[in-house]
C-alpha cells in the first residue's frame, strides 16, 4: 500500500524501537533523525520490554523545544502475544495473562493497541485472545486500537483479516513503522485531527485515525535484519565482558547513565505512590482464565 499525502491532519509513529532493545538507534539519534528527515508531528519509541529509550527521547524533545511531541510507549510480551500499551507512566511486566496487561495500561492513562495481528513471523495476537477483550464487561478491558497498516512482512501478512475485524468490532485502525532502522521510521504512519499527543489520543477515542504505510519487501527486510544481527553482535560482546570479564561494562541502552538512574527513581516513585485513588485492577477472580489454546 501506497502512503499519500493527507493535508491538514497530523502525523504519528508510534511504533519504533530503539537500540535498548533490537532497534539499532539511540534515543537521541531518533529524535535528530525525526526532526530532520520526516514530516511527523508524533512518535512513540516503543522497546521490547524497555521504557528507557522512551522517556529519554521525550526529555530532549522537551529539553530543545522540538517540534516533534514523544509519547512513552512499550511493546510488551503477554502469554497471548505482544501488545502495544502508549501513554505510559511506568514499564510493563512481560508475559502477564493478557487482561492483567490490558488494564494495567488503562490504569497508567495509556493505549491498549494490537500490533501487527495475526502475524505468523512475530508474537502477532489471534482473534480468540482480541476478542475476549472486546466482549469482557471489565471496564478496564478494552481495546482503544488495531494496528492495520504496519509495512513489514509481520503486518502485510494480517493487514486484510485486520481490516475486516476492526469493522465489525467498531474499533479505529492505526498506522505505525515498526520501525528498527532510522531510515523506516515513518513508513508506516497513522493521520489524525490536529497535530499534537492529545489530538492523537482523542483521534483514537473518538475513532477519526486513518493509516498508511509503505510496505518494505523481502530484500529491504534483509538489510534491516542484517543491522539488527551486527547490533545483537556488540550486545552480545558487551554481555561477555559484563559477565564473564566482569569488567563493569553496562548494556547500552543509548540512553546517558544519570539519566538512567534518574528514571528508575522516578519511576519506583510512581510505583510506590498511594493508589488508592485509582481504578481498582480486575478482580482475582476475572484473572483466572483458561489455558490459551495454541497459536
Amino acid at each position: 500500500m501506497t502512503m499519500g499525502d493527507e493535508p491538514g491532519l497530523g502525523k504519528a509513529d508510534m511504533h519504533i524501537h530503539s537500540m535498548a532493545s533490537d532497534g539499532t538507534a539511540s534515543a537521541a539519534e531518533i529524535l535528530d533523525y525525526v526532526e530532520r528527515s520526516t514530516d511527523l508531528d508524533v512518535i512513540a519509541i516503543a522497546d521490547h520490554e524497555r521504557i528507557e529509550a522512551a522517556v529519554e527521547c521525550r526529555r530532549l524533545a522537551l529539553e530543545r523545544g522540538s517540534r516533534i511531541q514523544v509519547v512513552v510507549a512499550e511493546e510488551v510480551t503477554t502469554r497471548s502475544g505482544h501488545l502495544l500499551g502508549v501513554f505510559l507512566q511506568a514499564r510493563l511486566r512481560r508475559n502477564q495473562r493478557l487482561e492483567i496487561t490490558v488494564a494495567e495500561i488503562h490504569e497508567q492513562g495509556g493505549l491498549a493497541i494490537v500490533p501487527h495481528p495475526f502475524s505468523a513471523f512475530t508474537r502477532g495476537m489471534r482473534k480468540h485472545a482480541i476478542l475476549r477483550i472486546h466482549e469482557s464487561s471489565d471496564p478496564l478491558l478494552y481495546w482503544d486500537a488495531l494496528e492495520g497498516f504496519n509495512p513489514s512482512t509481520a503486518g502485510r501478512y494480517g493487514r486484510a483479516a485486520t481490516a475486516r475485524l476492526a469493522a465489525v468490532l467498531g474499533l479505529p485502525l492505526v498506522g505505525n513503522s515498526d520501525g528498527h532502522t532510522l531510515d523506516t521510521i515513518g513508513d508506516g504512519r497513522t493521520f489524525f485531527p490536529g497535530s499534537t499527543a492529545d489530538d492523537y489520543r482523542r483521534a483514537i477515542r473518538e475513532g477519526t485515525t486513518t493509516g498508511s504505510c509503505v510496505d518494505w519487501g523481502f530484500p529491504r527486510e534483509a538489510m534491516i535484519y542484517g543491522r539488527q544481527v551486527r547490533k545483537q553482535v556488540r550486545d552480545v560482546s558487551r554481555w561477555g565482558r559484563r559477565t564473564v570479564l566482569r569488567d563493569g561494562t553496562p548494556r547500552d541502552l543509548g540512553v546517558p547513565m544519570d539519566q538512567l538512574e534518574l528514571q528508575h527513581q522516578i519511576e519506583a516513585e510512581y510505583l510506590a505512590r498511594d493508589r488508592s485513588q485509582a481504578q481498582p485492577m480486575i478482580a482475582a477472580g476475572d484473572r483466572r482464565e483458561a489455558e490459551e489454546p495454541p497459536a
